[in-house]
């Protein structure tokens, strides 16, 4: 972990299980070992974790206000709901979204939504405006196209979190060459702050941060 780059609050090193690790308060989600009311933080299971293991300066604070996009059954929007504020989970596929409602049982700021990312007005009355941050992770073509429709939630001064995952856009392209259009399309809606490679927790995968323009 970089010294420059603080977690936000609620979110710690701990030694768990024997190994030291990235840690939440909360109800285990994943079979992640624990430690009292901390739960081991899997990097190799989250874009996320692997972002803070990388130091990467998110940007993200304890008591945020979050739009999760691609929540899937809740491994990574668990974490973020332990430190976060209200946290809204849009979530596509009926069949996690069963998981990730037994997920939000244990936490009283994480709300999920079956609903399309890709379509953000369909949530745009649920979802309030002027958020700190989303963090996106969703497995679709046009993962920085998702990214730019769902602007609209971000304070001025928020911070896009995004994991472009190379093999969902093309998986005959370079992903170098995959992540360059990526981050030219975002810049429609942002100014990307920094981008990173997440090996070796993730195969072909880029961390971006941005700003809204």
């Amino acid at each position: 972990m970089s010294a420059g780059s603080p977690l936000p609050v609620g979110v710690e090193r701990r030694t768990v299980a024997g190994e030291e690790t990235l840690a939440t308060r909360g109800e285990p989600v994943y079979g992640e070992p624990t430690d009292g009311d901390w739960r081991a933080w899997n990097a190799s299971r989250s874009k996320l974790g692997a972002m803070f293991e990388h130091g990467m300066e998110t940007g993200l604070a304890g008591g945020d206000r979050v739009l999760y996009l691609g929540a899937a059954a809740g491994t990574t929007v668990s974490h973020v709901a332990d430190f976060a504020g209200p946290t809204y989970a849009v979530e596509f596929a009926p069949r996690p979204t069963r998981d990730l409602l037994d997920v939000a049982q244990s936490r009283d700021r994480l709300f999920p939504l079956l609903k399309d990312a890709r379509s953000p007005e369909t949530y745009a009355h649920v979802v309030e405006s002027d958020l700190d941050a989303i963090v996106q992770d969703v497995a679709t073509r046009g993962q920085a196209d998702v990214a730019v429709r769902n602007a609209q939630f971000l304070a001025d001064d928020g911070r896009l979190v995004a994991a472009i995952k190379a093999r969902s856009e093309d998986v005959t392209a370079d992903p170098e060459a995959v992540f360059d259009r990526a981050v030219d399309r975002l810049g429609d809606a942002y100014e990307v702050l920094d981008r990173r490679r997440l090996e070796p927790y993730h195969e072909d995968h880029l961390a971006v941060i941005a700003t809204p323009r």
